[in-house]
């Protein structure tokens, strides 16, 4: 197959690479710094040792990496998702199926809205690997996977045989799941992050200066956990009013195997690819302060909480907590 990766960051370099290395697929990549990439991608695994694979474009121009492609696949934040979508449409031939890594930042909707009408459209609940980039165009560390994915689909004609081609393609099981919602809304990085950051930060104020970065993951609360599971309650009250399977999106406390925010908060802290992550804060004179152009509040609250906000509203459903901490990250980086 030929696969095009839209995107040169983390999830980026680690799928391109672990794709390329299984020497079965033309893998390409469109980027917006080509000159920086080498031939070949280097990826470092836990388990695997170090996989290496060979790339067969490199480019910033879609005309030179779409054509032909038989799967393009957005490894962006929110705020590409659209322009990409755009830069790639007329390239597309009617049988490409595009996708997204990442669902839960309005990928189906923009691609409903930008893209020919009957476009082959996939995205993930959750994204396949934990990565992050070691030396850009180079080499980068594939840090953890998930045991299943599970992937909507709209417009594909044969679902069954692109779950089977992407099940190969990144090596894990793959689910399918019944419509967009079931993908586009999740409470992972949408609800995740802002919980942890509202739980850090929502006292800052300019002039204020923390003496050291704290870790993200490490060093997770019970408020925090609280926070993010009264956030998931609302949650699973807009989903019981939209056309969901039961179960689809699995609750916190049930996927983290906890019962309650302190064993939720024990459970994150102890993530072996969690750790070693900091918060996202940037040094200045005396210590640290919140980084707010970080795209954990860049992407999370106007792509990720808006999303589940939007349509509670329109769904008139109430979700007080997820209004408060939404609120107050748009008042951070607006």
């Amino acid at each position: 197959m030929k696969i095009c990766i839209c995107g040169g960051g983390n999830l980026g370099h680690v799928t391109a690479g672990f794709i390329a290395a299984a020497g079965t697929d033309e893998v390409r990549i469109l980027t917006r710094r080509p000159a920086q990439w080498g031939e070949t991608l280097l990826v470092d695994t836990p388990d695997r040792g170090t996989l290496e694979g060979r790339l067969a474009c490199v480019s910033a121009d879609a005309a030179e990496v779409v054509p032909g492609a038989d799967i393009v696949l957005l490894c962006l934040p929110g705020f590409s998702i659209e322009s990409t979508l755009s830069e790639i449409c007329p390239h597309l031939s009617a049988s490409t199926v595009v996708g997204s890594i990442v669902s839960s930042t309005g990928f189906y909707f923009h691609a409903r809205r930008l893209l020919p009408s009957g476009t082959p459209l996939f995205g993930f609940q959750r994204v396949p690997f934990i990565a992050r980039t070691s030396e850009y165009g180079h080499r980068a560390s594939l840090l953890g996977y998930k045991k299943s994915l599970s992937m909507g689909t709209d417009n594909v004609e044969h679902p069954e045989q692109l779950r089977s081609d992407i099940e190969r393609l990144m090596a894990t099981p793959v689910t399918l799941l019944d419509n967009m919602y079931e993908v586009s809304l999740t409470n992972s990085n949408p609800l995740l992050h802002p919980s942890r950051l509202y739980s850090m930060w929502k006292d800052w104020k300019p002039g204020d200066v923390y003496s050291r970065n704290s870790m993200f993951y490490e060093e997770w609360t019970e408020e925090a956990a609280a926070i993010y599971i009264a956030m998931d309650n609302e949650l699973s009250l807009l989903l019981r009013v939209l056309p969901v399977s039961s179960g689809c999106i699995p609750g916190v406390l049930e996927y983290y195997e906890s019962t309650d925010a302190a064993s939720l908060a024990a459970k994150l802290r102890s993530i072996e690819a969690f750790k070693g992550i900091p918060s996202p804060m940037k040094k200045v004179d005396g210590g640290y302060v919140p980084d707010f152009s970080s795209r954990y509040f860049t992407e999370d609250f106007p792509y990720g909480l808006a999303i589940i906000r939007n349509l509670a509203k329109e769904k008139h459903i109430p979700c007080p907590v997820i209004d408060k901490v939404y609120e107050w990250g748009m008042s951070k980086i607006l």
